[in-house]
């Protein structure tokens, strides 16, 4: 019986370890996706990364060209990820955070897929994380996807 009994409680802890690392998993993603941005958004204004030693390939150089010579397009998409990135990693705001950074991903995304391809494996990791935030975080854009919406309404 005691056999019997020990077995048991360790099937029974198993299971509670799977509930809590599912528990966890949204508060992993928001950081890892909070200090992605947060970093590579302070990068664009202190440089603190190196270049790339490859090559950048002609369009997406004069993409980003055409970015830092508008004077304010690269300071605002570099802000923006400070900015998201900071409120993913407090947790304050996060899907507002979220709602911000949706077409600085698709933009990276798209960068990524049509004039930068090495660089895809970490786009495919950082859309994956926004998506799954996006799920996880689905019930508190439910308002704002009504069809009719009633100004003033509760």
């Amino acid at each position: 019986m005691g056999t019997g009994t020990t077995l048991n409680a360790e099937v029974t802890g198993a299971g509670q370890d799977t509930k809590s690392f599912a528990r966890n998993l949204p508060t992993v993603a928001r950081v890892l996706l909070g200090l992605l941005f947060f970093v590579f958004g302070l990068n664009g204004f202190l440089n603190f990364i190196p270049p790339p030693s490859e090559p950048i390939p002609e369009g997406a150089m004069a993409l980003s060209m055409a970015f830092m010579k508008s004077g304010y397009m690269m300071p605002l998409i570099k802000g923006t990820e400070v900015l998201v990135g900071l409120l993913l990693l407090t947790n304050r705001f996060v899907p507002l955070a979220l709602a911000l950074l949706a077409p600085v991903v698709v933009n990276i995304v798209a960068f990524h897929a049509f004039l930068a391809p090495t660089g895809i494996v970490m786009t495919v990791v950082v859309l994956a994380l926004h998506l799954y935030l996006a799920w996880a975080y689905r019930a508190t854009y439910r308002p704002m996807l009504v069809a009719r919406a009633v100004p003033g309404a509760k």
